[in-house]
């Protein structure tokens, strides 16, 4: 068996290993499960994730995604609690405490505290029997059969178990709570998802001496300048009081041209615009504005203004460019 092969061979039974154990946590799902969901949604305050070594690692990274799905929660770390970091709890907050053993020393100190302040505990153990899963309000069960590590030291199946079961938690907080993809985007502002729902039209748009506008009197020359100088690939035709009557496209400059030879040049805008074009309020989602534009196959949109008249253009280069895609 060659190198290659025997190490593929390996990584995929880690990767099986690892499945495993997180499918036959479905198994372990009961009333315990249900009652932590309860504790949390009956709690006014935080949700406190603490643990040691790797399963702190996890901690954290569940503690991140419950506040990211509507669940305000933070992580401490159980050996900096005891000296000034349980300042940072307040009666009436609900403790995670994550313990593969369910014997873990620096988070056993800190049960005493949390009692005292008539804490909630939630123990996620892979010991249901365990001092800590025995302490606790309620206990989760996130035991595996066997590690993924060959020596069965390295914790690599119990921390991949207690991740999804973090994650389960805080899918079913937020389907429970009616948090929708906007207000994941709320707490994302500077991300990807953030720019889609935050960027508005408004933050994109051309206006003023941007515009590309004519008047509906104007010869195809004109027109032609117009879209050449302001480089938004059209021109917005517009009666005296600048409401919007049509636009002349690239397009439309071709299929006159197709269509009337050199005439074209010395016809008036009114005569080659297309009417009723593709508008867009500038409140509106840029995301809306890309979802029309790619809808009708064009690259720009006309922001009227309340009484109809040319207010401002927005291209979909400029969306792209956002990184609103």
């Amino acid at each position: 068996m060659s190198d290659k092969t025997s190490r593929l061979k390996e990584a995929a039974k880690v990767l099986q290993t690892e499945a495993d154990s997180v499918a036959e946590l479905i198994a372990k799902l009961d009333d315990n499960f249900t009652k932590a969901i309860d504790l949390i949604l009956n709690t006014k305050n935080k949700v406190v994730v603490t643990g040691m070594g790797k399963s702190g690692l996890v901690g954290k990274k569940i503690a991140a995604t419950l506040a990211s799905t509507g669940t305000p929660s933070f992580f401490m770390h159980p050996a900096e609690a005891s000296h000034g970091d349980l300042g940072m709890i307040a009666h009436g907050d609900v403790v995670i405490a994550i313990s593969n053993s369910g014997e873990t020393e620096e988070i056993l100190k800190l049960i005493p505290f949390f009692k005292r302040f008539n804490l909630a505990i939630i123990s996620m153990t892979g010991d249901k029997n365990s001092t800590i899963a025995r302490l606790s309000n309620v206990n989760i069960d996130i035991s595996v059969r066997e590690e993924a590590c060959p020596l069965g030291i390295a914790p690599t199946s119990s921390t991949t178990a207690t991740l999804a079961m973090g994650d389960a938690l805080a899918v079913v907080l937020l389907n429970e709570r009616g948090f929708r993809t906007e207000d994941f985007a709320s707490f994302h502002p500077g991300g990807a998802l953030g720019k889609r729902y935050f960027v508005t039209v408004s933050d994109l748009m051309y206006t003023e001496d941007s515009l590309p506008i004519i008047t509906a009197e104007a010869q195809m020359t004109e027109a032609i300048v117009v879209i050449s100088s302001k480089r938004l690939g059209i021109a917005i035709v517009t009666d005296e009081d600048r409401r919007i009557l049509g636009v002349i496209t690239d397009g439309d400059l071709r299929r006159g041209i197709e269509k009337w030879g050199s005439e074209c040049f010395k016809m008036d805008a009114l005569s080659i615009m297309t009417k009723y074009p593709k508008t867009i309020a500038e409140e509106e989602l840029a995301l809306k504005a890309l979802s029309i534009m790619e809808e009708y196959s064009i690259t720009t949109l006309i922001i009227p203004d309340k009484s109809g008249r040319a207010k401002g253009v927005v291209h979909i280069h400029d969306i792209i460019k956002k990184g609103i895609v």
